[in-house]
Parts: C-alpha cells; structure tokens; sequence
C-alpha cells in the first residue's frame, strides 16, 4: 500500500515504454500478474521519434534511443480513455515533460478519468533537485504522483521528489553511450541483466532512507523481483524482459 491509497497488488508492474499506451488482451503476457499497468511515456503535443533512432548491444544488456515517440496526451485520450476505464488493472498514466505547466496542463485532462491509479512522472536526463521539485507539485491532485528518477541519479533526486509529494520513486533506465557501426559516438537508455546488481543496491540505499521506491532495472527472474520486495521495495516494475513474453 502506498501512501494516498495507491494500491499495487500483486506488486508488480511493466515499466513505461514497455507495452504499450493500453492494456492488449492478445499481449503475450498474462495481465492478471500485474497490479498495476503502466503506459507509454505521454506529452502535451505530438513527440516525433528521434531523427537517429538506435539499438545497440552490448554485453549484459543493449542501449535503446527512439525518441519516446506519441501523439499527444488529447489524441491518447482519444484513442486510448474507454481502454483504460474498461481494463481489469488499474492504470498508472506516464507523464514526459519539460516544465511545470506542461505537466499541469496534462493532469487536468485526466482527472476525469476513470480507472486511473495515478501518474508516473519521468523526469528529464538532466533535472535536478529545483526542476524535479517543480514538476512534481505540478502534477499533484486528485490521485498519487510517482516520480520516476534516472536510476543512476535516483539517491540524488529522491528526497526533492518525496518532499514535493511524490507518494513513491520508481527507477527509469540509465543513460549510457556506444560506438555504433560506422564508429558514431550514440546517446540513449540501458536495459539488461547487467543492471541489476547497481538497481538492487539503490533499492536497498533509498529503502534504507524510508524512501518508498518502486524497484527496477535488469529484472528478468522471478528471484531478482523477490530480493527487492525482501530488501524494501514497495513494488517492482519489468521492462525489456516483457519484450520476450516475461520471465
């Protein structure tokens, strides 16, 4: 249980950005396993994909940049409200934003909703402690907020976003870089087994500091979601590890 009664239970979620805007009864996995559904990153206005999309490997994981591609949070609404309000899981709605009042001007459209959990906040790769606080009171209302922090900079940003009012921290992925073919230097998100021993620790660290943290990064066994539940974790998210049908 989390605090403003955001319930996860069982207490397991995807990660945004790895099913989709709305829950699909022909996904692979079985939904019943999830609390909570997550969606898609979502934006005030239509987000292009990047210009140099990338997939990369690497030993122990892969490096992803696309953009965060979406149509924007009114053709979302559109297109994916009576999905939500129809789903047997309740929803936790990704925000991605740059500022305040952009983060605002999405809550507002989604108070009305039906069926959500709450929002999930992504923050920007290069927010501190001032931005993070600003668009997690931005976003404050009617339902929980969870700020979801750059699992490398999590323990940095943690007591800004709870001291805002984030009701809990969920982990996004790292950022890293790779050479790719053609020897060009490329910039984007790390996903993989070998990132669960840095997630596990900032489990631990943020739990110790009675932070209430959502556990994430390189999950891909059932044992590795146990461990974080045991060492404090309020819920675990799964993310590429739901692109192979789960574990």
């Amino acid at each position: 249980m989390f605090k403003y009664d955001l319930s996860v239970d069982p207490p397991l979620m995807n990660a945004a950005g790895s099913l989709g805007f709305a829950p699909d009864p022909r996904a692979p996995l079985d939904l019943s396993l999830l609390g909570a559904f997550v969606t898609n990153p979502i934006s005030l206005t239509l987000r292009t994909p990047a210009q140099e999309r990338a997939c990369l490997p690497y030993p122990g994981g892969f490096l992803l940049h696309t953009g965060y591609p979406n149509p924007g949070i009114r053709a979302i609404l559109r297109r994916c409200a009576a999905r939500w309000e129809r789903s047997v899981r309740p929803i936790l709605v990704h925000i991605l934003a740059q500022h305040g009042d952009e983060v605002f001007k999405i809550v507002q459209q989604l108070e009305k909703l039906d069926n959500l959990a709450g929002v999930e906040l992504g923050m920007p790769p290069e927010a501190g402690p001032d931005l993070v606080a600003e668009l997690v009171s931005a976003a404050l209302g009617e339902r929980p907020v969870v700020a979801r922090l750059p699992l490398e900079r999590a323990l940095e940003l943690a007591s800004a976003a709870v001291g805002a009012g984030a009701a809990a921290l969920s982990l996004g992925a790292p950022r890293g870089a790779l050479l790719d073919e053609s020897g060009k230097l490329v910039h984007g998100r790390l996903y993989g087994p070998s990132l669960f021993p840095l997630s596990l620790e900032t489990v631990q660290r943020l739990a110790r500091l009675d932070m209430p943290v959502i556990g994430a990064g390189g999950v891909y066994q059932s044992q590795q979601v146990e461990a974080m539940l045991r060492l404090g974790a309020v819920a675990v998210q799964l993310d590429a590890v739901l692109w192979r049908g789960g574990f």
